[in-house]
C-alpha cells in the first residue's frame, strides 16, 4: 500500500513538473520576442549584429528612439493608431453588443436568426485583400481617401461580425428569467438590456473589446491602400517604412515596435479583471 501511495506522489510531482516546465517553455516563446525588440531598442546598430549576440545592451542608448519619435514622425503614426483603433473598438463594441442581444434574445421567423447569424460571419471568410478594390473606389467617390475616418468605417466593417458573435454568445449563456423579471416589475426591454443585462455582460464586453482593439491597431493591408500620407498612416505602416531599398533601420524599427506594444498592455492591465472571465464564457458556443 505504501508502494502504491509513493508512486501515486512521484506520478503526481512528474505531472507538476512537466505542466510547469511546459507554462515556462510557452513564457519563454512568448516573452523573447519582445525582450529582444527591447534589447535591441537600446543597442548601437554595430551591436544589434554582433556576433555572439548581446543578451543585455552594454552601452545603453536612447538614439534609436530620438530618431523614431522626435527626428521622424512616428509619435504621429502613432496617435493615428489610437484614435482609428479606439474610434473602431467604441462603434464595433457598441453596435454589435446590440445585434448580439437582439440575436440572442428574439425571437424570428423561419429559422432567421440562424440564417441572419451565419450570413453576418460569411463576411468574415472573405479575405480582406478581395475587398479592397470596391473599398478604394467606394472611398474615393466619397472624397474620403487618405482620412482616419476611412479607416474607422472599414476596420469596423470587419471587426463589427466577430463582435456581433461573441456577444451574442454572451448573452445567450445569461439566464433570461432576470430580464423578465425586470420587465415584470416595469421595466422596458431596452432598460432590462441596459440595467440588467449589459452589466452581466461585462467579462464579454472586455473580451470583445481588447480583440477589436488588438485587430485595429495591427492592421496593415487597408491601411497601405487607404492612407497615403503621415496625416493619416498608422504605425504599422511607419514601422514598415523603414525598410528602405537601400537599409533596414533595425534600431527605429525596434523602437517603434516596442513602443506599439505598450498601449495594448495598458488596456489589458485596465480590463484584466474582467478579460480572463470573458475569455472562458460564451466564446466556444455557437
Amino acid at each position: 500500500m505504501a508502494t502504491i501511495r509513493t508512486r501515486s506522489r512521484v506520478r503526481e510531482m512528474l505531472l507538476r513538473l512537466s505542466a510547469y516546465l511546459a507554462i515556462l517553455i510557452a513564457l519563454i516563446l512568448t516573452l523573447f520576442p519582445v525582450y529582444w525588440i527591447a534589447a535591441n531598442s537600446f543597442k548601437f546598430d554595430i551591436d544589434i549584429f554582433a556576433v555572439p549576440p548581446e543578451w543585455l545592451p552594454r552601452n545603453p542608448t536612447l538614439k534609436h528612439y530620438n530618431e523614431a519619435f522626435i527626428q521622424r514622425p512616428f509619435l504621429r503614426y502613432a496617435l493615428n493608431s489610437l484614435l482609428v483603433a479606439a474610434g473602431t473598438t467604441i462603434i464595433s463594441v457598441g453596435f454589435g453588443t446590440m445585434a448580439g442581444y437582439a440575436l440572442a434574445r428574439f425571437s424570428y421567423p423561419w429559422q432567421w436568426r440562424k440564417q441572419i447569424s451565419f450570413w453576418i460571419l460569411s463576411t468574415r471568410m472573405m479575405p480582406p485583400i478581395v475587398s479592397i478594390i470596391p473599398l478604394y473606389l467606394f472611398f474615393n467617390y466619397f472624397d474620403m481617401l487618405n482620412t482616419k475616418s476611412a479607416l474607422i468605417v472599414a476596420y469596423t466593417a470587419f471587426n463589427l461580425p466577430f463582435a456581433t458573435w461573441m456577444m451574442k454568445s454572451y448573452f445567450q449563456d445569461l439566464p433570461v428569467e432576470l430580464e423578465e423579471a425586470a420587465i415584470v416589475d416595469g421595466d422596458t426591454r431596452w432598460g432590462a438590456f441596459l440595467h440588467v443585462a449589459l452589466p452581466l455582460a461585462r467579462p464579454g464586453l472586455a473580451a470583445t473589446a481588447i480583440f477589436c482593439l488588438i485587430i485595429s491597431w495591427n492592421e496593415f493591408l487597408l491601411s497601405l491602400i487607404i492612407t497615403l500620407t503621415e496625416q493619416s498612416q498608422t504605425l504599422p505602416i511607419g514601422i514598415a517604412g523603414r525598410v528602405t531599398q537601400y537599409k533596414t533601420y533595425w534600431g527605429e524599427i525596434s523602437a517603434a515596435g516596442f513602443m506599439a506594444c505598450v498601449p495594448i498592455v495598458i488596456f489589458a492591465f485596465i480590463v484584466q479583471k474582467h478579460l480572463v472571465r470573458g475569455l472562458s464564457l460564451g466564446a466556444v458556443k455557437g
